[in-house]
């Protein structure tokens, strides 16, 4: 394709070699994938993904794969034959391990000085845990977020791993990628972009911090505006079990909210907190007299910000993501559609989860390095994919 090609996307062009792994590193080259960029991901003989088949790990998705065993003689020399052609590299070894087998920074940039040199970790480069093993749950319990959430009396919810490795990891270090990418095109230089969870998890509560040095946000769980403890921000279940969510917070939503439950009554309790256990209990048992469906039914048409809680299969199917195409279907595998969305060099799922080693003749090609076809490494399909650990 040429530049501005349909589908391309405003990252076409850019050369960016991922060093397999699990979690946020990959579905960060996910993303600049789906923006467009040429993503070829090493993966080593026996795997290293999750623990699924490879055809449905569609954070691989518009990727191109080789093999490379970086502990053979000539692997090292194997990937920065590609590092000397990329603009971006993804690594997510814990700290010394790039270093070890002979591709970290130095040694890439001795071959490349303009490539980004990202890092994606959960302790980050340097630190006391630098070197300790650690999921999602731990980075983000140890900065305050995981403690913020969940109901009062109980222990804190987990959030799944959406706010620790991707929206803390993944999305920092393509941001952070992005900045560097370009000061080196701006100014013909590289550098390392150490990404750490504990990092950005604790920079997307800044707001939060902020409201907590005024006053206007008390440190415990279910007592503030936005983290369950306000009677018209948070979810109530319905007369099937199932629930639906509320964000009445403006006095005009909040007012048309309980018109609609049938509450007028009860307006003067929204800014009156001791009110609140009151507000709580009647919006609760109105909820509880009808359906999931029926109350859906009741705010559509409404600006009280009242929206039914569905799930992942369901979501799909929401005749406003429906309409927009937030979620597409791709060789028979419903998922999340790319984004954000660009006027001029729309992106799209270009190609299905890459499989081990399936690429490298054309890579090889592409890229203009021929040792990768003289690599002796096992063929994709003798390749194990029932390996979740990253590290070598």
């Amino acid at each position: 394709m040429t530049a501005g090609t349909p589908g391309q996307g405003p990252l076409a062009g850019v050369r960016v070699l991922e060093l397999a792994g699990i979690g946020p590193g990959p579905f960060a080259a996910m993303l600049l994938a789906d923006l467009g960029a040429d993503v070829v991901r090493v993966d080593r003989p026996g795997g290293a993904g999750l623990a699924i088949d490879p055809a449905y790990d569609i954070t691989n998705r518009n990727k191109r794969s080789v093999l490379v065993d970086l502990k053979a003689p000539d692997g090292p020399d194997r990937v920065l034959d590609l590092a000397e052609r990329a603009d971006i590299l993804i690594e997510g070894y814990r700290p010394g391990v790039a270093e070890r087998l002979g591709v970290g920074p130095d040694d890439c940039h001795v071959r490349n000085p303009r490539l980004v040199y990202g890092r994606m970790t959960g302790w980050g480069q340097e630190g006391p845990l630098a070197q300790r093993a650690g999921h999602d749950i731990a980075y983000i319990a140890v900065t305050g977020t995981l403690g913020m959430i969940g109901d009062p009396d109980g222990p804190p919810a987990v959030p799944a791993n959406l706010v620790g490795d991707y929206a803390g990891g993944s999305l920092y270090l393509v941001v952070g990628i992005l900045a560097a990418l370009h000061h080196a095109r701006a100014t013909g230089t590289g550098q390392v972009v150490d990404a750490a969870i504990v990092d950005g998890a604790s920079h997307l509560a800044a707001m939060i911090h902020g409201m907590l040095a005024a006053g206007g946000w008390q440190d415990r769980r279910g007592a503030n505006l936005l983290d369950g403890g306000c009677p018209y921000y948070g979810t109530y279940e319905t007369a099937d079990g199932k629930y639906m969510a509320v964000g009445a917070l403006e006095r005009q939503f909040y007012e048309e909210f309980l018109a609609l439950m049938g509450l007028d009554d009860l307006a003067p309790a929204r800014k009156d907190w001791t009110r609140w256990g009151e507000l709580r209990e009647a919006v609760a048992a109105r909820f509880k007299s009808r359906t999931r469906d029926e109350w859906t039914a009741v705010f559509e048409a409404s600006d009280a910000c009242v929206a039914p809680v569905l799930s992942l299969r369901e979501a799909p199917r929401h005749p406003h993501l429906a309409a927009r195409g937030t979620f597409t279907d791709h060789g028979g595998i419903t998922q999340p559609a790319p984004a954000p969305r660009f006027s001029a060099t729309p992106t799209a799922i270009r190609t299905g989860p890459a499989r081990p080693g399936a690429d490298a003749d054309d890579v090889a090609r592409d890229w203009d390095v021929p040792r990768l076809l003289d690599a002796d490494v096992p063929r994709p399909a003798d390749a194990q994919d029932d390996q979740r650990e990253p590290l070598p």
